[in-house]
């Protein structure tokens, strides 16, 4: 049987146990929140070929808003040497940059003392389809985030009357593949035809006419997915001319939302905009 003596070092030591426990974790909460939080708004982006896109990434202390005067940014792309971007010293160290970034990327300078590290992307590319990774090392500020670049081809159609009283749509930039359909004001799918040329090696020209007269004062959409953008376009008829606007969506996922879904969400955007 354990003597009085053994029961109290046991305690005491049980207790020193406890007690570090208790310190470390609390010296562990207090160096997380010093570190501050490194994240991006759009973890997932799609890119329009030929065109500019900005990876998203943004730093903050846990103080709140303050202005970083000492800030020092790295973007790498996985599976990729050398450095996409870097910037320390508040000025850019393209050193060791990777020759597929060079005169493409850039920092928002003006706002990186507000917490704005994204980058700018110009001229995207489809060997620039990859994930990005964005670290940051300021006063209370230390992370990394990820962004996960894909590259599409996309364009709102233009819409014009036949001389038969049915309604066409053409677009001239798809990349991937596209699917098209129409919809009735109700919802209800319409008969269509409609062609997609390939044009320049990878680019998909739509075109497609509704096989039967629209109405005056009717709108229609017109759909055009592939499995990273949707374009959803609505058609409105009135006094011989038609007037159109679209709603980009993209894809987080790499594959096609599937025809119910996105039959939905088309009954979502219109029933918005009522």
């Amino acid at each position: 049987m354990a003597s009085i003596g053994q029961i109290i070092f046991g305690s005491m030591i049980f207790l020193i146990v406890v007690i570090s426990g208790l310190i470390i974790f609390i010296l562990a909460i207090a160096f997380s929140v010093s570190q501050g939080t490194v994240e991006s708004r759009s973890p997932s982006t799609v890119g329009n070929l030929a065109e500019d896109v900005v990876l998203d990434c943004r730093f903050l202390s846990n103080s709140g808003n303050a202005q970083f005067s000492d800030v020092s940014i790295t973007w790498l792309k996985d599976s990729l040497s050398g450095v996409v971007y870097e910037y320390k010293k508040k000025a850019a160290q393209l050193q060791g940059q990777n020759a597929q970034f060079q005169n493409r990327v850039q920092l928002f300078s003006d706002a990186i003392s507000m917490g704005n590290a994204s980058l700018l992307l110009r001229n995207v590319k489809l060997e620039d389809e990859g994930v990005y990774r964005c670290s940051v090392n300021a006063p209370k500020v230390s992370g990394t985030t990820s962004v996960n670049l894909r590259v599409a081809a996309f364009s709102a159609p233009t819409f014009n009357l036949e001389s038969n009283g049915s309604l066409s749509a053409q677009a001239n930039k798809w990349f991937p593949r596209p699917e098209v359909s129409w919809l009735s004001q109700s919802g209800q799918l319409l008969n269509s035809t409609q062609i997609i040329n390939n044009t320049a090696g990878i680019m998909n020209q739509v075109f497609s006419v509704l096989e039967q007269p629209v109405k005056e004062d009717d709108t229609y959409t017109f759909l055009i997915q592939n499995r990273l953008v949707k374009a959803v376009s609505e058609a409105t008829v009135s006094a011989n001319r038609v007037t159109g606007r679209t709603y980009f969506i993209f894809s987080s996922a790499s594959t096609k939302v599937p025809s119910l879904q996105l039959l939905f969400t088309v009954i979502f955007v219109l029933s918005a905009n009522q």
